[in-house]
């Protein structure tokens, strides 16, 4: 098999699992504080099949991908979550929000563990596929963390921002819930070049532990 196949399948591979642990942290912290909706849409897992979106983790990352664009970004199916199920009200959005961010960051250490311990006890050098499955996961799960941190909807920095302002700024809200998408885009556009010195910054960061 042809070795760039190999790595557009590992590529997938590592978005697919990064979106799924992330997708399913905020069923898992939505379902903790009460609220069971997304068990019964079937959320509540870590199978990649129930959060796959066409667009988002299939069409857009394989396009930029292809495209040698530098960055891949995506998305998952957003996990349904009725807030007003919610045993905290105040602070349980942002708790849910944050529940997928701190799962890449776990995972992301993980990866990174790993990789120190094969460096380590194994004669495994750069060139070998677990060893850039690794990375890949590793700089992934970081910067789908940092990435959507952002406070703009529909990131998840967004629910936090807004369980942090007080009430006098709900026009805000109402504005940034309203044209959030739109906001988004623009910054993608525009400044996408944030997105590639994280990853870089990443990949130096990485280098110091290999």
């Amino acid at each position: 098999m042809d070795f760039s196949i190999i790595l557009l399948v590992i590529n997938f591979l590592g978005f697919y699992l990064a979106l799924s642990v992330h997708e399913f942290s905020h069923a898992l912290a939505a379902y903790y504080l009460g609220d069971k909706t997304a068990e019964h849409a079937g959320r509540l897992t870590l199978n990649p099949l129930a959060h796959i979106d066409l667009v988002g983790t299939l069409i857009l990352p394989l396009f930029l991908i292809l495209s040698n664009a530098g960055v891949v970004v995506g998305w998952a199916k957003p996990v349904p979550v009725n807030y007003y199920n919610l045993s905290n009200q105040r602070w349980g959005p942002a708790i849910v929000s944050l529940a997928g961010p701190l799962a890449n960051f776990i995972f992301g250490i993980f990866c990174l563990i790993v990789l120190k311990i094969i460096y380590a006890y194994t004669s495994l050098t750069g060139s070998n596929l677990l060893i850039n499955f690794l990375i890949l996961l590793i700089v992934i799960n970081f910067v789908l963390m940092i990435f959507n941190l952002i406070p703009i909807p529909p990131l998840d920095g967004s629910k936090v921002l807004f369980s942090i302002l007080p009430d006098k700024y709900n026009n805000f809200k109402v504005f940034l819930e309203q044209y959030g998408l739109l906001i988004l885009i623009f910054f993608l556009i525009f400044f996408s070049g944030f997105l590639e010195v994280i990853y870089s910054y990443i990949y130096k960061l990485l280098n110091l532990f290999m």
